[in-house]
This record gives C-alpha cells, sequence and structure tokens, in this order.
C-alpha cells in the first residue's frame, strides 16, 4: 500500500468514526451535557461538520461531563487572560498571511507582447 493510499484510507476511518459519533452525540448525547439543547432539534444537523472533525475532543469532553469529572465547575466558564492576546496574535497573523498573499501574486511576463486568440476560420471564412 502507498503513502497516498494509506492517508486516503486513514482519513475515510477517521470520518467514518466520526460520523458515527456525531450520530450518536446529537441524537442523545447533546442533550445530556447541554440542558439548553434539550428539545431543539433543527440546529444539530448544523453541528454534524464541527463534530465529525472534531470527535476526539467531542468524545473526551462527553466522558469527562458524564463522569463528574468537571470538579464542580461551571460549563461555562469565564474568558481566561491569554484569550485577548490570541485575538490579536491571529487577528496580525491573518493580515500577515493577505500581505504575503499580495507580495507572492504573479507578475504578468513582459518579454512578450499579447496574443489575441480568435475562433477558427471555417473553409467559408466564417467563425
Amino acid at each position: 500500500m502507498s503513502l497516498a493510499a494509506f492517508i486516503v484510507e486513514a482519513v475515510r476511518v477517521y470520518a467514518l468514526i466520526g460520523l458515527c459519533l456525531a450520530a450518536i452525540f446529537l441524537v442523545i448525547g447533546i442533550g445530556r451535557i447541554t440542558p439548553d439543547a434539550r428539545g431543539a432539534y433543527v440546529f444539530r444537523p448544523l453541528l454534524i461538520p464541527g463534530v465529525v472533525l472534531l470527535w476526539p475532543v467531542v468524545l473526551l469532553r462527553w466522558t469527562a461531563i458524564e463522569r463528574g469529572a468537571e470538579g464542580g465547575q461551571a460549563p461555562y466558564l469565564p474568558p481566561r487572560r491569554a484569550q485577548g492576546f490570541v485575538a490579536l496574535g491571529m487577528a496580525a497573523l491573518v493580515v500577515a498571511v493577505v500581505a504575503m498573499v499580495f507580495a507572492m501574486r504573479s507578475e504578468p511576463p513582459v518579454e512578450r507582447a499579447p496574443v489575441l486568440l480568435e475562433a477558427p476560420q471555417t473553409a467559408t471564412g466564417e467563425p
């Protein structure tokens, strides 16, 4: 098996596990860990892509809440002090990436004149 085939198969297995966990979590689990989600079935399909991609985090968090390992903390903690710095850093990163993209864009060739492309001519002279 080549490396590319192995990577494709690993991503496929990861996504299948994520889809199975998303189905179970969105039907059973979300109402148990978040009381606000009880009875709200319309928004749950919107969560499928996120649960599929982040299924290990969802599974760890779900099991920790079910076991009571949260230590009696509130489910919604206030923002941490570092979040402001992280937000500023991410904004600076976005600006840097956009500036890099503009700096790296290709310029048109200047050594040759542009050529006008035309439709092929038929035997009667009509396009």
